[in-house]
């Protein structure tokens, strides 16, 4: 005898436009993000009083790159299904061509999404590495700030980017697809 769970289907939503549904969902996205990352990199810099670049067990790569990785691709991946279940339900004025392979976006732009801000936020810290004397200590408070408005950076910019890689295949209802 199997049990076969049927997922239950996504709460129905308002109606309203791409623009201020993708504005409320950074909005959703951003102020967590902050607060939380602030709060765990505050805490964790606490310990020693101030931090490295690389170097000791609380250092702000240790922190920032995980984040950098994984919060594009966590977001890329909610973002892009919550707007094509809101263009499913009619929610928004756009639908969501029905050829697009959506899982294969989702996976490809995640992962691309991941990479491109891994690296870049590892360049940055090598860089910052680099620029700095080998004995310079950073201020635990200020790195801790500076994850927090990375992460609300982040937050904003993977709301919208991987929106605009789905635009191409979105259309209005009534007029022409291509």
């Amino acid at each position: 005898m199997k049990f076969k769970l049927k997922p239950s289907p996504p709460k129905k939503l308002r109606k309203t436009t791409l623009k201020r549904f993708l504005i409320r969902r950074a909005i959703f996205y951003v102020l967590p993000n902050v607060f939380f990352n602030f709060i765990i990199a505050y805490a964790s810099f606490q310990e020693l009083g101030y931090t490295h670049f690389f170097s000791g067990t609380q250092n702000l790569a240790r922190l920032t790159l995980p984040m950098a990785i994984f919060l594009p691709v966590i977001l890329t991946i909610d973002i892009i299904n919550r707007v094509v279940i809101a263009s499913e339900q009619g929610a928004i004025e756009f639908t969501v061509d029905e050829q697009l392979n959506k899982k294969k976006l989702m996976a490809k732009l995640s992962i691309l999404h991941g990479l491109i801000t891994g690296l870049l936020v590892l360049s940055v810290l090598l860089f910052a590495q680099y620029g700095f004397s080998k004995y310079y200590k950073l201020d635990a408070t200020a790195m801790a700030v500076l994850v927090g408005l990375l992460a609300g950076v982040l937050s904003v910019i993977f709301v919208y980017v991987p929106i605009w890689r789905l635009k191409r295949w979105m259309y209005k209802p009534g007029m022409a697809k291509y």
